[in-house]
């Protein structure tokens, strides 16, 4: 958010995020849990300077560069904007959401850096970028989905939904599931990003009134009118990523106004 590895469940164990604490100590690049805390000059040599050459991607919450380590091993350098949506809480969030887990359809997060103002995260590279960029990009991107690739992608990502609902303890609500945050890699395989809105749920709890987050056109109407938080709003959400993932169409161009039928619209 935010499925990589189907197979047994993942019980976590006391969640905290006290390591990625604005005033935490410098570890110096040592590892902390399973995500490694870089320092600022590290990722500035890995993406040289942050040059607009390996820029590959640009947000609400900020820009994404790639970059490559030492011993050659590349990743995706999110570094988060002063004017970001996305504060130290959800900075936090995502780092705490995805420290631990290991799924083949969750994108993996490799480490992060709290430097002063500078707010960073460092994840796996994914070859083929987002789902958005296929399904709508420009006709020159030389991207075509075949039908199979395209039901794979819908089943990979439900997998990841599954794994996030149902397998990990407690139980994750994405919040934000849409076509630009599935990853798609090398084989088109389909990985869940940007867990900045994720939600942690106990077992014994079934929904959590908050304030109302995600992305206008995937939002679960229950959820909207009274903020009411369960997993069904990712569900609603993929419902919508599905007809995307089908059609070819976004559901904020206006395809769908008025009433059609889906072969209408794939045919």
């Amino acid at each position: 958010m935010n499925c990589s590895c189907f197979g047994a469940s993942t019980v976590r164990k006391k969640r905290g995020v006290d390591h990625v604490h604005k005033d935490a100590p410098d570890t110096g690049g040592c590892s902390t849990a399973k995500t490694k805390k870089f320092s600022y000059s590290e990722l500035r040599i890995a993406t040289n300077n942050f040059h607009q050459r390996n820029k590959i991607g640009q947000g609400g919450f900020g820009t994404v560069y790639k970059g490559t380590l030492k011993r050659g091993i590349e990743v995706a350098v999110k570094t988060l904007s002063a004017e970001s949506r996305q504060g130290l809480r959800e900075f936090s969030t995502e780092i705490e959401t995805l420290s631990d887990v290991r799924h083949p359809n969750l994108v993996e997060l490799i480490g992060y850096c709290l430097d002063g103002t500078n707010r960073i995260l460092v994840y796996e590279y994914i070859e083929n970028r987002s789902l958005d960029r296929a399904l709508f990009g420009s006709r020159t991107s030389n991207v075509k989905l075949e039908w199979d690739t395209r039901a794979a992608i819908c089943l990979g990502t439900a997998r990841g939904l599954a794994y996030l609902h149902e397998e990990l303890v407690p139980h994750i609500v994405h919040r934000d599931i849409k076509a630009s945050n599935i990853l798609l890699d090398k084989d088109y395989k389909p990985k869940i990003g940007d867990f900045g809105l994720a939600k942690l749920f106990p077992d014994n709890i079934t929904h959590i009134t908050t304030q109302i987050k995600g992305t206008t056109g995937y939002l679960a109407p229950e959820y909207v009118i009274g903020r009411q938080l369960t997993s069904k709003a990712d569900v609603y959400s993929f419902g919508v990523l599905v007809l995307e993932t089908v059609s070819g169409r976004s559901s904020g161009s206006g395809a769908w106004q008025g009433q059609k039928l889906l072969l209408e619209l794939v045919g």
